[in-house]
This record gives structure tokens, C-alpha cells and sequence, in this order.
């Protein structure tokens, strides 16, 4: 029996890989730059490699912001500056644009009326810091709606380490047997929730597999039959 459906955030209910591109190339634009797809590469490769150190505890939020400037910077010729002056272009330049940008996926309202429907509690798991994520929520409208929010930050710990799912389980009072988790990352959200005792169902939006994956959906269209089944 499923008593709660706990969602990641990126990739599951907000569209960070659209609005990160666009806020990129909003970005790029005011320096002069054009966002190549060798540039979007590099963006998202750092993005990936110094938030995965954060998330390991290896730096701090503002610390990984700064690594991916003084990654990327030199490939767009603009001088990288001291630690003040990378905040500052990050703050002002970036995540302006990203906010601005900020979008969600069509799938996610009906979903969770669904969900909703069948009597079943939601909340949210997100490696992530507490203010943005939740800014990202309420700008979609869903903050409220989705339940309770638990951050990386907020827990004290990251997926995948099982704490962070048995602390989300710990506050819904419930066995991890009945929590539902859903995410796109297939090892830090599914294998990792499903280590913790959870049981788990792949969002896979852009297809890449595995496609052995037997609780593997395409969109939250799909997700109800895992809720009642």
C-alpha cells in the first residue's frame, strides 16, 4: 500500500534543464556571446561536477557556484576575478537570467490531483537549498500544494545517502515500504530510494533508459496505475 508520494524536484516537476538553457543564453547574450552547443556542454558539466561536490559536503553553495564560473569563464574570454566578483557575476548575470527563465512541466497539476484523489499524502525531496527550491514552488504554484519540502540543506544530508529518505520518512511517520518515490536521476533518486527500503518509479522524460527498467514512466500521466497498483 502507498500512504505517500514524495517527488524530486529538478527534472520531476520543474523543468531545470530548459530554464538553465535559457537563462544561460539570456545571460550570454548580454556579454555578446552567442550559447553554442559546446558552451551549453561545458555549462551543464560543471554544473553537474561542483554540485555533486556540494552535495558530498566537499563545498560549500556558494563555494560550487563560484568553481563553475572559474570553469566556464575562460571559455568566453571574460577574466574570472576574485571570489567577491565571481558572486557577484553569478548572482547579477546567471541567476537572473535563470530565474527569469523559470518553467515547469504540463504533466505535474493533473498528476497530482490524481494522487490527490486516491486519498494519498505528497511532499518533496530535493538536493537542493531551501529558499530557491521553494521559490521554484511557489513559482510554479505548487508550494503548499505539494506538501512538505525537506532540502539537502533543510536534512542535513543528500541523496543518495538512505539517511535522507529515512529522515523524510521519519517526519511523514510512516514505514518506508509505503513511500512512493518518483525522480529522473535513476541512480541518486531510484536505485538510491530503493536502497533505503522505499519503493520507487523512474521518470525517464528524455529517454534515457535503462529501458529495462520495469517501473519506468515517460510522463506523470503514467504515474497514478504505481500509486493504486
Amino acid at each position: 500500500m502507498v500512504s505517500a508520494v514524495v517527488f524530486d524536484l529538478d527534472g520531476t516537476l520543474f523543468d531545470h534543464w530548459s530554464s538553465a538553457r535559457r537563462g544561460l543564453s539570456e545571460w550570454l547574450v548580454g556579454l555578446e556571446v552567442e550559447l553554442t552547443k559546446e558552451l551549453a556542454n561545458a555549462w551543464f558539466e560543471a554544473e553537474e561536477r561542483h554540485v555533486t561536490g556540494w552535495r558530498e559536503g566537499v563545498v560549500s553553495w556558494a563555494e560550487q557556484r563560484r568553481r563553475r564560473l572559474r570553469d566556464f569563464l575562460p571559455l568566453i574570454g571574460v577574466p574570472v576575478g576574485t571570489d567577491d566578483d565571481l558572486d557577484q557575476v553569478f548572482a547579477g548575470g546567471y541567476l537572473l537570467a535563470y530565474e527569469r527563465a523559470w518553467v515547469g512541466y504540463d504533466d505535474v497539476d493533473a498528476a497530482l490531483d490524481a494522487v490527490h484523489d486516491f486519498g494519498v499524502v505528497t511532499a518533496m525531496l530535493t538536493n537542493g537549498v531551501q529558499e530557491q527550491q521553494e521559490a521554484k514552488l511557489a513559482h510554479l504554484g505548487l508550494l503548499g500544494r505539494i506538501g512538505p519540502v525537506f532540502t539537502a540543506e533543510g536534512l542535513g544530508v543528500a541523496k543518495p545517502n538512505p539517511l535522507a529518505f529515512h529522515l523524510v520518512c521519519a517526519h511523514l511517520a510512516l514505514p518506508p515500504g509505503q513511500v512512493l518515490y518518483v525522480g529522473d536521476d535513476y541512480e541518486v533518486d531510484v536505485l538510491a530510494a530503493r536502497a533505503a527500503g522505499l519503493r520507487a518509479v523512474y521518470l525517464d522524460r528524455v529517454g534515457t533508459g535503462p529501458m529495462t527498467e520495469h517501473n519506468r514512466i515517460t510522463t506523470l500521466a503514467e504515474l497514478p496505475s504505481y500509486v493504486t497498483g
